[in-house]
């Protein structure tokens, strides 16, 4: 069943997402050569608590922290510790939640800690970023599910190749819808599946967090015995991009990006929706 809110019900996302734009902007910026995963993930804490929200991922089906932080070969689920330090030319996948009012919003960002980076993995974050832009554009009312997975499938495909000969969209893992909990129906795949149908039509209400994760070789992960971590199979590193979006009468609105995605989406030729707390 998909859940469909309510306006009243989207501005409270829009809140929620907007305390998860500002966690990401103060770790974006703790994330230096030098600062841990667990320093990043106190940094979220403590802004979760200075806006009066709540975290969405502690706790969740036993997750022990804050924030995701997924290092190099981490797809996802990256667990912060003390004993993993940043370092110049690291790939940082910064996937963080919170919770307003009881709604949820959820969003990750790929960060390129110092310097140094090679070229292939600057594009690799670059075009998983786009991707997901690719997907939002796609999300509007009258199409189906399978029109953002091909959105994203799409322009992925269309990009030259990287020098490790292909860009792995990563198949186990995927977007979901999202309100009065974290992960709701129905899963988002960032490729096409025949096999899955259309899936449901988008109406006014629909709500998605949007999550395209590439890497650099397979498309395969498995996850280590903490139950948590998921590494790509061939070692390739990843990037990971996620907005929580919501599909408003007036289009699409972007809950987790401080604009809410009015920038970007213009340039796609898509205007987004009105900000209801602006």
């Amino acid at each position: 069943m998909v859940e469909i809110k309510t306006p009243e019900q989207i501005a409270k996302m829009r809140a929620a997402g907007l305390v998860v734009a500002e966690i990401h902007r103060r770790t974006a910026e703790a994330a230096v050569p030098g600062a841990t995963t667990k320093d990043l993930d106190d940094v979220a804490a403590q802004t979760l608590a200075d806006h009066g929200a709540k975290p969405n991922f502690l706790g969740y089906g036993g997750f022990p922290a804050t924030i995701c932080t997924s290092v190099n070969d981490v797809v996802v689920h990256g667990i912060p510790d003390r004993e993993t330090v940043l370092r110049s030319g690291d790939v940082l996948s910064i996937d963080a939640g919170a919770i307003v009012d009881g709604w949820h919003a959820d969003a990750a960002l790929t960060v390129l800690v110092g310097e140094g980076h090679a070229p292939e993995l600057v594009e690799l974050s670059r075009v998983t970023e786009a991707s997901l832009w690719a997907g939002i554009a796609a999300f509007r009312k009258g199409n189906r599910l399978v029109d953002v997975s091909k959105a994203i499938e799409s322009y992925i495909r269309r990009q030259p190749r990287p020098a490790s000969g292909r860009y792995g969209i990563v198949e186990d893992y995927g977007g979901h819808g999202i309100g009065s909990e974290m992960h709701m129906d129905p899963h988002l795949l960032n490729y096409v599946d025949r096999r899955r149908g259309r899936g449901p039509r988008f109406v006014p209400g629909f709500c998605l967090a949007i999550e395209p994760m590439i890497s650099l070789g397979t498309p395969r992960t498995h996850v280590l015995a903490d139950e948590w971590t998921v590494k790509t199979n061939d070692g390739s590193w990843a990037s990971h991009w996620e907005h929580s979006v919501a599909l408003t009468e007036d289009g699409p609105l972007v809950l987790t990006a401080p604009d809410g995605g009015r920038a970007r989406l213009a340039e796609l030729g898509v205007t987004a929706a009105p900000d209801p707390l602006a």
